[in-house]
């Protein structure tokens, strides 16, 4: 007769909590976790992040807005243009985007949009007529200006006169020739050589030239900030700047260039109505009158 074996109560009830807690794990594996939000930690005391709210990008292409690619030598003048525009026409408004003439042609050239050209080279206002870029009959000559010799107004080169440009050490800032400030400072120097200097002094100052900017107002910073003793810009630079910042040597009319600016209304302007009044505003009284407080010469 087989001897029947005794189970402990002790080791049933292990196997049975056992079971269950089995049971109760592959529930949970085999149930949809849910997943507790993630809370962004703050510090005790401290008011809660705030995210930002990026508002709506206001259009340059509304029928309000003139987009006007201008010579980067109108820098000065430009927010006193935007004030008096928007005043005269109110619900207008103009947007400068301002750079080297060269530069900003290249732009229009490869599709850039913008409503009005202002350019300080006819080269570049020809090639862009010529590629019938203008709507016909807006394309206006606008202003003038001079070249002058830009000095930091502690001037450590201790120049006096245009003689002291071609002195050795001089360190000297002028745009590219690409540039229209850098062509017109060219024909200047080509002048004073013939009519007061020589060609040597002439070739001293080109020694003397450690940078070429791509835009004249690039010229005029690196004068305020020291780096360099001199710096070939526009006169309505000067008259622009604090008169503090800079001091300034002259060239004789008869040696000087003066640089043309012209203005014109693009064919691809979505808003040529106000692109229209923004040039009748730039060519009227005012703008004339804003233009000359800045050092710009009537035509």
């Amino acid at each position: 007769m087989q001897k029947r074996m005794k189970t402990n109560p002790a080791i049933l009830i292990g196997i049975a909590l056992v079971i269950l807690l089995l049971s109760a794990l592959f529930a949970g594996c085999t149930g949809t976790p849910t997943t507790p939000a993630l809370a962004t930690p703050v510090a005790t005391g401290a008011p809660a992040p705030v995210v930002p709210t990026l508002a709506a990008p206001v259009s340059t292409h509304s029928p309000g807005t003139v987009v006007a690619f201008t010579a980067a030598s109108l820098k000065g003048v430009s927010p006193k243009l935007a004030a008096d525009f928007a005043a005269a026409y109110p619900g207008n408004r103009v947007i400068f985007n301002l750079d080297g003439t060269q530069a900003l042609r290249a732009q229009l050239e490869n599709g850039a949009y913008a409503d009005v050209f202002i350019s300080a080279s006819n080269s570049s206002t020809t090639a862009l007529a010529n590629g019938g870029y203008f709507i016909p009959g807006t394309v206006k000559p606008l202003t003038s200006n001079y070249v002058i010799v830009l000095l930091p107004a502690a001037n450590p080169g201790k120049i006096q006169s245009l003689a002291d440009l071609a002195k050795p050490g001089v360190k000297i800032a002028m745009e590219d020739k690409s540039v229209p400030a850098g062509a017109a400072s060219l024909v200047a120097l080509s002048n004073l050589a013939k009519s007061t200097y020589n060609q040597d002094w002439n070739t001293s100052i080109f020694r003397n030239i450690v940078t070429y900017e791509t835009s004249e107002p690039g010229v005029a910073t690196k004068v305020a900030l020291g780096e360099v003793d001199a710096g070939f810009v526009y006169e309505s630079t000067y008259s622009a700047a604090p008169k503090d910042l800079y001091k300034a040597l002259t060239i004789a009319e008869r040696d000087n260039y003066l640089q043309t600016y012209s203005v014109g209304v693009l064919k691809e302007s979505t808003s040529p109505a106000t692109a229209r009044m923004f040039e009748d505003f730039i060519l009227s009284a005012v703008g004339q009158q804003d233009l000359k407080n800045y050092g710009f010469r009537p035509l």
